[in-house]
């Protein structure tokens, strides 16, 4: 499982603890892997109850979760007002709404593409919302979860995020993919 984060990095770090000391707790008592589903769902429902206390503040993170379980590979938004949804792709965070549109308008083809094209993708996704900020290895991480990952999280060193900005800068200028901006 991994989690990207925008808003509060402190409420998110709760949030955080929160989300392992329940995998652990479920680890213990079942013997197994947390469902991602009923996970998000724990934090959806603490994140709601924040918003019904006069006394308390809400919390002010929405996390993107990425997990993988018995079911099969998720994507979970969680929003600070109590609501969760399952995606395909999404994008979270300041600007975000040009790597949302270039998702939905290509979104079709991720389930037949390969791993590499899919982070080709993100990569193009984040380049249409960073139009006045380069990407480059030192703003930019991503993080891979699926089942040819041995069933857990992965994050693509310096090298190999450079190597893939690179290859979708190329292929852009080449004329053979079309970028977004809006």
């Amino acid at each position: 499982m991994g989690i990207v984060i925008s808003g509060m990095t402190a409420d998110a770090r709760f949030l955080c603890r929160y989300m392992r000391t329940e995998c652990l707790n479920y680890w213990y008592t079942h013997g197994s892997q947390h469902p991602a589903e009923r996970l998000v769902a724990k934090i959806a429902a603490k994140s709601q109850v924040k918003t019904a206390h006069p006394a308390k503040r809400p919390f002010g993170v929405g996390l993107l979760v990425g997990a993988i379980d018995e079911a099969g590979t998720h994507l979970y938004e969680t929003c600070p007002s109590g609501n969760y949804y399952e995606y395909t792709a999404m994008a979270i965070g300041d600007r975000n709404q040009s790597a949302k549109t270039y998702l939905e308008k290509n979104f079709e083809s991720f389930g037949n593409a390969d791993k590499e094209e899919i982070l080709k993708h993100g990569v193009r996704a984040l380049k249409a919302s960073a139009q006045d900020t380069e990407l480059t290895e030192h703003n930019l991480s991503i993080g891979i979860v699926g089942r040819g990952e041995g069933n857990e999280f992965k994050t693509l060193s310096h090298d190999e995020v450079r190597e893939l900005i690179a290859s979708v800068g190329e292929a852009a200028a080449d004329g053979g993919e079309q970028m977004i901006v809006s």
